[in-house]
């Protein structure tokens, strides 16, 4: 435990910002009414071969009744310079709001919002987390914001009138307060199931603190490290069109039930996938592609918005199907050829977005939907892959959001 004086306090903070934009720092700008706010998690400590996994409660985010236009995130060092994906991988950030007991604030003095867990420890009794629209079962893929080592280059932007709202009194139950966490690099089972004897490797095994094997005689540096996140918002108004956030998983399972004329789901979201080496036979033909499918019911439509896919390195697009077979998104990753941040050679370095005029795609109520996800099998088995695909759904064009 250490103290100190407030002199010495306000010499520590002047110290920090000097050497880097500590995570409670904030750049603002306006333009045509869009804010933004750039943002920092608190520092991580990596050396070689060593898993960072953590949770951070009550981030920087913007308060009071919004709409959300865009959020993106990288990993930097001290001095603010991206870092190269070679160096550091980003699996995943994630961004979950939840709402917060304001008599837990006030009666447990003990309590700290901004600590950091692990997602393996329970979710406390005093939050509810608020999930995006679905439809995985649970709290799986329960994200508003989320992606991977594409988030330098995939475009998050939610194109006007349209926004994302958070932050509207009338949604927050009683005795509570919005806020929101983010997950940094999220790689482990929440559950703390055991692992399969079988499993060959994936987000399963690359859980907080551990250490992935490293060439013997190996040494390197320890480096501290941020994720630094641009958030990009409006104040919400009676102009803006609100969306909602779908997020589809390859793997699903999802079976259809139908009993006493109440059609319901029962979806099974795995996350990840195995890709298995293509023979000899499909070599020599030049077919070594994998291709995995799943049908998922769409209880309630709308107008599409926004799509895009997340792949791990190996995948070569995705595409969702309507249920006449019409394309409703088709996303492509995007390889680098380099070594700068942002274009790391044998990478996906950003996927492609689709941003249909409004009105022109629509997902239509009780509608099943058919997600496939490509991956190259011409070198060797990939495990751990995703196929995820997310959708921006507005329920109703602007001008019948007006009438």
């Amino acid at each position: 435990m250490w103290f100190a004086t407030k002199d010495m306090v306000i010499s520590l903070v002047i110290l920090l910002l000097v050497l880097v934009t500590p995570c409670s720092s904030a750049f603002w700008s306006t333009h045509n009414k869009i804010k933004t706010a750039i943002h920092y998690s608190p520092a991580t400590e990596l050396e070689p071969g060593s898993v960072s996994n953590k949770f951070y409660y009550d981030i920087e985010f913007p308060r009071g009744h919004v709409a959300l236009k865009g959020v993106t995130a990288e990993v930097v060092d001290e001095a603010g310079n991206p870092v190269p994906l070679h160096q550091t991988y980003l699996h995943h950030w994630g961004l979950f709001r939840y709402y917060e007991s304001k008599s837990k604030l006030s009666t447990d003095t003990r309590y700290d919002p901004h600590r950091v867990l692990h997602m393996s420890d329970s979710f406390p009794n005093s939050h509810i987390l608020v999930r995006n629209i679905g439809i995985c079962q649970g709290i799986i893929l329960g994200q508003y914001y989320g992606i991977g080592s594409e988030t330098r280059g995939t475009n998050t932007d939610i194109p006007d009138p349209f926004g994302l709202e958070i932050g509207n009194p009338a949604q927050v139950p009683e005795g509570y307060e919005e806020k929101w966490c983010d997950l940094y690099n999220v790689t482990v089972n929440e559950y703390g199931i055991p692992l399969s004897p079988s499993y060959e490797g994936g987000l399963y095994c690359c859980y907080d603190q551990t250490q992935c094997r490293l060439r013997k005689g190996f040494h390197g540096p320890k480096r501290t490290l941020y994720l630094r996140y641009t958030v990009k918002w409006i104040d919400w108004d009676e102009y803006v069109v609100p969306v909602k956030i779908y997020v589809l998983d390859v793997t699903d399972t999802v079976k259809t039930l139908d009993t006493s004329n109440i059609a319901s789901s029962d979806h099974d979201c795995r996350v990840e996938y195995k890709v298995d080496p293509c023979n000899s036979e499909s070599k020599k033909d030049n077919e070594c592609v994998d291709v995995k499918r799943t049908s998922l019911p769409m209880q309630k439509g709308g107008y599409v918005v926004y799509g895009v896919a997340h792949q791990h390195s190996g995948g070569i697009g995705s595409t969702l199907y309507g249920q006449d077979g019409r394309v409703i998104c088709t996303s492509i990753p995007n390889y680098g050829s380099g070594d700068e941040a942002g274009n790391e050679s044998g990478y996906i370095v950003g996927m492609t977005t689709c941003y249909p005029k409004p009105g022109s795609v629509k997902i239509f109520d009780g509608e099943k939907l058919t997600m496939e996800s490509n991956y190259s099998s011409t070198t060797r088995s990939r495990t751990g892959v995703m196929g995820l695909f997310y959708l921006l759904v507005a329920e109703q064009l602007p001008h019948e959001h007006r009438t």
